[in-house]
This record gives C-alpha cells, sequence and structure tokens, in this order.
C-alpha cells in the first residue's frame, strides 16, 4: 500500500475515534464546569478546579454513588460467573461431544439470540412477584444467568480445539468435565475475555430491567441511581451528573484497557495455535 493510501486510512480511522469519542469527552468536560457555562457549546473552555472539585464532591455526596458502584458490582459478577458456569459446559458439549439432536440444540440457541429481552420481562416479573424475590439482588441477575450469546461464542472458539489433545486426555483418565475447564478452556481465553468485557459492560450499563424489578435505592445498579440527581425544586444539576457519568463509566474504560488484548483476540480468532 502506498503512502497516501496508508495516509487517507489513519484519516479515515482517526475521524471515525474522535465521533466516537467525542460524547465521552464532552461528559468529561461538563463534568468540569460551573453552573454558568454547562450550556457553552464551546469544546475548549476555562475550567475552574474548584468548580471540577464541587461537581465531583456533589456527585459522591448528593446520591451513595459508592452503593450504587457496589451494587453493580455484585451484579455483574454474579452474573458472569453463573453465565461462565453454565454456558461453558453446555458450549463444550455442542462442539466436542457428538450425541443425538446436537444440530437441533445449536439451532435453538442461535434462534435464541433474536429474542429481546422485553419479550421476557412480562412473565419473568410476574414470577418473580409471585414468590416475593422482587428488590434484590438475585431478580436483577435472574434472566441474565443463562447467556446463549456465551453458548455461541465459546462453542465457536472449543470447535478449533484439537481433538487430538482431548482423545489423548481421555486416554489419561481426565474426565469430561476436567477436560472442559482444565484444557479447552484454558486454550480459549482470549474469548472468555471478550465475553466477560461485553457481559460487565452490558450489565453495569442496563437500566430497563434494575427499573422494573428495584424499587429500593439501596440496591439501585449505577445507571439507576443516576436517576436520582434529579431534584424536584430545582431540576437536575447536570454538572454533577455528568462527574457521576464519569464516575461510572472510568471502571468500565479502565476494565477493557486492562484486557484489551485479549478482547481483540477473543473476537479475531477462534481458534489455538
Amino acid at each position: 500500500m502506498t503512502r497516501s493510501g496508508q495516509f487517507f486510512r489513519f484519516l479515515v480511522l482517526a475521524v471515525g475515534a474522535a465521533v466516537m469519542l467525542l460524547p465521552f469527552y464532552w461528559m468529561v468536560l461538563t463534568s468540569l464546569r460551573s453552573p454558568a457555562e454547562i450550556f457553552d457549546v464551546s469544546l475548549w473552555p476555562t475550567v475552574s478546579p474548584l468548580d471540577a472539585v464541587d461537581n465531583y464532591v456533589r456527585a459522591a455526596s448528593q446520591v451513595p454513588m459508592a452503593r450504587f458502584m457496589l451494587n453493580g458490582a455484585i451484579v455483574c459478577l454474579g452474573i458472569l460467573v453463573v453465565q461462565v458456569l453454565t454456558a461453558v459446559p453446555a458450549a463444550y458439549a455442542l462442539a466436542k461431544l457428538p450425541f443425538p439432536g446436537r444440530r437441533l440444540l445449536m439451532t435453538l440457541v442461535i434462534a435464541a439470540l433474536c429474542i429481546p429481552m422485553q419479550a421476557l420481562a412480562l412473565p419473568l416479573f410476574v414470577g418473580l412477584a409471585i414468590t416475593q424475590m422482587l428488590n434484590s439482588y438475585f431478580a436483577m441477575m435472574l434472566p441474565f444467568f443463562l447467556s446463549v450469546f456465551a453458548i455461541f461464542l465459546f462453542r465457536q472458539a472449543f470447535r478449533s480445539y484439537p481433538d487430538e489433545i482431548i482423545e489423548a486426555a481421555r486416554m489419561d483418565g481426565f474426565s469430561e468435565m476436567e477436560i472442559c475447564w482444565r484444557l479447552v478452556l484454558r486454550g480459549a481465553l482470549p474469548s472468555l475475555a471478550a465475553f466477560s468485557v461485553f457481559s460487565v459492560v452490558a450489565h453495569w450499563n442496563d437500566l430497563y430491567w434494575p427499573m422494573i424489578v428495584v424499587s429500593d435505592t439501596n440496591l439501585a445498579p449505577p445507571p439507576l441511581g443516576m436517576l436520582f440527581f434529579s431534584d424536584v425544586e430545582s431540576g437536575a444539576n447536570y454538572g454533577a451528573l455528568m462527574a457521576g457519568a464519569t464516575l461510572i463509566t472510568a471502571p468500565m474504560v479502565v476494565c477493557f484497557l486492562m484486557a484489551r488484548r485479549h478482547f481483540i483476540a477473543g473476537i479475531t480468532m477462534t481458534g489455538v495455535k
């Protein structure tokens, strides 16, 4: 590729990156502004350190932000652990164990990817209400314990694991569960990292389901907790609101940066070398 072609490619990527990062830049910028500058459209305003500190202090004191983030961490971690425990054996069976109906089950897994969460919300809510499990961590986690996307992703990664290694492990006395967890999953760690990022980000940012099943402020995850920034008399404090949004977004950005290599490998590669 010529230098002009490379320059054009990098220019397109730079413009795309700028467009994607602009909302995050505006969020951080607004969190540093004084109330008088909130609606200023300038991208390079003069920022007062006192105003910036005041917005973040309000974000941390006006609502129990630490409690919201702890709730989000509990929910995301609980969902992720159960999703991996259920999806990995199912994906291994679909990828490496011959049994009648395997293709049909895989077809059902793919079909289940087309079912939106909203279609299941009413029966799940009724069931939780009847069993008196609303306003609990379990209520927020229950609909997501089984992830068909995780089954599909892990199955694609497990398919390329060498059958010779699996047969050798069986001859050495390994059980199927030991092969699944100690060998095959270890060879698909990039896929595990990629799914972990997808799962944590999706449920950390989920507002729809927690808003339905949770009315207790002490159980609110971060997105639901952000609604409490609105004040009946004075309206929303946008500086503090953006400061809270920045605090909530920062852990996800850090997690992605730490796992970015495994995340990219898990998306672009579905095999082992």
